[in-house]
């Protein structure tokens, strides 16, 4: 079984063709805090450079990765933290 952090970069491999993409587990930081459900796979970072993002606010840009994660945000993962930019730029 792949692990939610796998399943994330996939998702926005396909959607986006990134020329950068970090996705980083920030579980551990949050142990016992709000929406820890104890698996390790609770919240994480997603660091996303891409042209699919050129002309496109901040937000609508972190709607759209939110868009492309479907059910993960909010139902399997409590919290995704997202910084996209455009190659070169913000």
């Amino acid at each position: 079984m792949a692990t939610m952090q796998a399943e994330i970069e996939e998702i926005l491999q396909r959607a986006f063709a990134p020329t950068m993409l970090e996705v980083i587990n920030d579980s551990g930081q949050h142990a016992g805090h709000a929406g820890d459900d104890g698996s390790g796979e609770s919240h994480f970072t997603v660091v996303i450079e891409s042209p699919a993002f050129a002309g496109v606010s901040r937000l609508q840009r972190q709607r759209q990765v939110i868009a492309a994660l479907g059910d993960i945000v909010g139902e399997r993962v409590h919290a995704v933290a997202i910084k996209a930019s455009v190659p070169g730029g913000k």
